[in-house]
């Protein structure tokens, strides 16, 4: 009918919200909140990014089934003096010695409970491959996630999220506009015109958001590039802190790849625009 859809926050709706909640004062809020400068329209996702997303968060939920399963398992096997040593790897590698002890002292209907427990968790990881495969499949096939791919700290986990939860590039004015939206820029108070800027907001996606920040820590602990930038800032600042200056450089710097259709390059120099 020639209108333009615009999709809302309902956590900036909200507040405009007056007296009893029904379809009138609904309306009548998003017809206020609509007309606010500060408020902005979500960007509105294409189904093939929804589905990517979904993907994202079956396998964040599988994950934390898993970490359960093993925290239980762990703990079971430490009543027995079968102490497992912390991390999932480290745990899958030293499972079968410590049934093999406890299943000399137990009751078998106990060791069977156990190896239940056991085959759930390899299952669990079963699971969990087959949906990053799936992910690794579509990243191949996508040009942006094969661009994005190409910065130093982002994996096909990062790639995929980072695209599919953007939407469309265009919807963000600037790369700050992209990392204010996963919550990696400084909360901000101020008064009588002096401004205090505070730890990172946090607010957005949390699960990208841990996303860029691990691949930013992997990057600073692991990587044996040259990296100028990020030395020259753990001279002067924490190494938490240089994660997250590094995660909110990550995601600037996949902003713009999209934004601009450009591929990555490692010495780039942005130049400032000539008004």
């Amino acid at each position: 009918m020639g209108h333009e859809v615009k999709l809302l926050p309902a956590r900036s709706v909200k507040p405009f919200v007056t007296g009893n909640k029904n379809d009138r004062h609904d309306a009548r809020a998003i017809w206020t909140a609509v007309q606010q400068p500060h408020i902005k329209p979500a960007a509105v996702k294409t189904e093939e990014q929804q589905a990517i997303l979904a993907l994202h968060r079956m396998r964040s939920q599988l994950v934390k089934f898993r970490t359960a399963q093993i925290n239980c398992l762990r703990g079971l096997l430490t009543e027995y003096g079968e102490v497992m040593p912390q991390g999932k790897a480290n745990f899958l590698k030293g499972i079968a010695a410590a049934m093999a002890n406890v299943s000399e002292r137990l009751p078998a209907l106990v060791i069977d409970t156990l190896r239940d427990q056991w085959a759930r968790i390899v299952k669990l990881d079963e699971e969990i491959n087959v949906i990053e495969n799936r992910m690794n499949v579509w990243r191949k096939q996508e040009d942006a996630c094969k661009r994005v791919a190409e910065i130093p700290g982002i994996g096909p986990l990062t790639a995929t999220a980072a695209v599919a939860v953007m939407g469309d590039p265009k919807a963000f004015k600037s790369g700050r506009g992209y990392s204010a939206f996963l919550g990696l820029v400084p909360r901000q108070v101020g008064t009588g015109g002096k401004t205090k800027l505070l730890g990172i907001s946090k607010r957005g996606d949390a699960y990208v958001r841990t996303l860029f920040i691990n691949g930013a820590r992997a990057v600073l602990s692991r990587s044996v590039d040259p990296r100028p930038w990020a030395d020259e800032l753990l001279k002067r600042r924490p190494f938490n802190v240089a994660v997250v200056a590094l995660a909110n450089k990550m995601a600037r710097t996949v902003w713009a790849l999209l934004a601009h259709d450009r591929e990555y390059q490692k010495d780039f120099v942005s130049q400032p625009v000539q008004g």
